[in-house]
């Protein structure tokens, strides 16, 4: 029987990175979920759509496949219609547009038996926004991995300045309150932990620290 583990929390936690650590020491398969809805998010922003745009962003989803696959290098990839899209979709703009689109009943639809399948028949940690209350309500560990605004846009600015963008930090924090906000209030699946959630905050610790306190979390539940 296969062994789900769940893992929420707000952007820029650090969920993706850890999470992906955690499953090669573990030798589960590493789900991103949130590049799902960047990847939509990406293909309503080249058609010019805004957040407003629902039936619009709707009706796209006839006309686009979103896949996830594996490198040479067995690292997950996202594909929009073919396309290799994993750099593209890490953006302020998009991630604000994958806010919007996770927003709609009919994308969650459209994504949810795909992450549901993975689970059934492979070891998987899955890291996303309601991953242990909407997704996976029966996985075996459940947790929400959290860090201070001003940490997680440290974090993210860090990680675009090296990339070699030109980004300021006060932008990125305001991006990070403002994607808090609308994940957390929208009336479709919101930003929570689950009930039976465990309570992770990774505030000031290194990666190494974070990533060796969450496999001791998963290896004691597990």
């Amino acid at each position: 029987m296969s062994i789900a583990i769940a893992i929420d929390g707000p952007a820029g936690a650090g969920k993706s990175t850890i999470a992906k650590l955690a499953s090669k020491e573990l030798g589960f398969i590493y789900v991103d979920t949130g590049a799902l809805y960047r990847t939509i998010g990406l293909s309503a922003f080249r058609n010019g759509y805004t957040k407003d745009d629902k039936e619009k962003i709707i009706s796209m989803l006839d006309d686009i496949k979103v896949e996830l696959a594996f490198n040479d290098k067995k690292e997950q990839i996202v594909l929009l219609n073919g396309e290799d899209v994993s750099s593209l979709i890490r953006t302020p703009e998009i991630s604000m547009m994958a806010s919007a689109v996770s927003a709609i009943p009919e994308v969650r639809a459209y994504l949810l038996d795909m992450q549901r399948n993975m689970s059934k028949t492979n070891n998987v940690i899955m890291d996303g926004r309601d991953i242990g209350t909407v997704v996976l309500p029966d996985a075996k560990i459940k947790i929400f991995l959290s860090a201070s605004p001003e940490c997680r846009a440290k974090r993210r600015y860090d990680e675009l300045v090296e990339k070699g963008m030109d980004v300021k930090y006060e932008d990125i924090l305001q991006d990070v309150i403002d994607r808090d906000y609308a994940d957390s209030h929208r009336d479709i699946a919101p930003l929570k932990p689950a009930d039976d959630a465990i309570m992770i905050d990774t505030s000031g610790e290194t990666l190494e620290e974070s990533v060796n306190k969450l496999l001791s979390v998963m290896k004691e539940h597990m």
